[in-house]
């Protein structure tokens, strides 16, 4: 049995009932939700591996709209399979292959035109887990139609060109995370404070593993809740200072 460094465990999860509702969005299917009044503000969540209608995800879209936001997630998958609990983690290299998380800049510009134009979305945030924190590292280097991003867990490894950041971008990492060594967190910093113009911050939250921070309240650990909930008050902090 191989260990399964990247994915959270999925076990048991409580039943979520959502307030939002799916939308299509040219090829793209969405899941939205609004605050109760309106508002020209907007934030992205881009989905981890399990994909735009696991549960966790969806609690996560109705918190940040619960703080005044119209809060999209789409489904960057286009359809295809997300991944499964009950999938082989050999096969998992071949699956990102056809799900790359720095392929996203099409999707990205059919949702930021829907939140412009059927929204009236004036300044747009974007937030992402895992797979969805490399997208957002990725599309706050290329795409500046974003106003700030928070990165959780997810960053791009391979690419000189990924400390040039265009506006303010949060990273949230936990500190026993398998997928991403302390190593490569101090080596952001460092070429971040050489290279980056906008405002930015890294913050590592103690004891915590990959995936912590988008387990519903009833699926957490007392021991890590007050980290949970800690790195969603930060996520929420910086999107209301800069969008």
């Amino acid at each position: 049995q191989m260990a399964d460094p990247f994915l959270y465990n999925t076990g048991e999860r409580s039943h979520y009932g959502c307030l939002g509702h799916e939308v299509q969005i040219e090829y793209l299917k969405a899941y939205v939700c609004r605050p109760s009044f309106s508002t020209d503000k907007a934030v992205i969540v881009v989905h981890d591996v399990f994909g735009w209608q696991f549960p966790d995800i969806r609690y996560i879209v109705d918190l940040i709209a619960g703080h005044g936001y119209i809060t999209i997630c789409p489904d960057f998958f286009k359809g295809t399979e997300p991944w499964k609990s009950t999938d082989h983690w050999p096969d998992f290299p071949d699956w990102m292959k056809n799900h790359d998380p720095l392929k996203v800049d099409k999707e990205a510009d059919v949702v930021l035109k829907y939140l412009k134009e059927q929204c009236g979305a004036k300044k747009i945030g974007i937030v992402g887990f895992s797979w969805g924190g490399m997208a957002v590292h990725h599309l706050m280097l290329k795409n500046p139609q974003l106003t700030a991003g928070v990165s959780l867990y997810g960053i791009v490894r391979d690419s000189e060109e990924r400390y040039s950041l265009l506006n303010p971008t949060f990273f949230i990492f936990g500190e026993k995370d398998h997928t991403i060594s302390l190593d490569q967190i101090f080596l952001l910093e460092d070429k971040l404070k050489q290279y980056c113009k906008v405002p930015y911050k890294i913050k590592v939250y103690p004891g915590q593993v990959h995936g912590f921070a988008q387990l519903k309240p009833e699926d957490m650990k007392p021991e890590d809740k007050p980290y949970i909930e800690e790195a969603r008050r930060d996520m929420i902090d910086w999107i209301k200072m800069f969008v």
